[in-house]
């Protein structure tokens, strides 16, 4: 169970990212103004953003409660390996052999926590 828990964990932290991704790309540059403001918080990627945020730091903190850090700490670094492919799929972002390396490393390290 604490392995599903934390990987939707790590795919709402990566739906974090994604979303506050494209909602700079709507917000204007950035200044104390209030025109600036009432753009990030009209935003809907951004506004999404942080249901997303609140979302994973409540599914967090049960899975903390429940679980031993030193187990599920780790387990959040899929986070990493989500995002990675976040990047390909919705910003079409190339992808180099030594990041394809980091992802199977983190997948490996993932696999020995949750066999241990």
């Amino acid at each position: 169970m604490v392995v599903i828990l934390s990987i939707i964990q790590s795919l709402l932290l990566a739906g974090v990212q994604v979303l506050l991704k494209v909602s700079v790309g709507r917000m204007l540059p950035f200044a104390w103004t209030a025109d600036f403001f009432r753009s990030v918080f009209v935003n809907v990627p951004f506004i999404g953003c942080g249901v997303c945020f609140g979302s994973s730091c409540i599914l967090w903190l049960y899975i903390l409660k429940h679980y031993p850090l030193s187990d599920v700490y780790p387990l959040m670094s899929l986070s990493y390996v989500f995002g990675m492919f976040a990047s390909m799929i919705f910003f079409g972002e190339p992808v180099g052999l030594t990041k394809w390396v980091g992802v199977i490393l983190i997948m490996f390290g993932c696999y020995f926590i949750i066999k241990q």
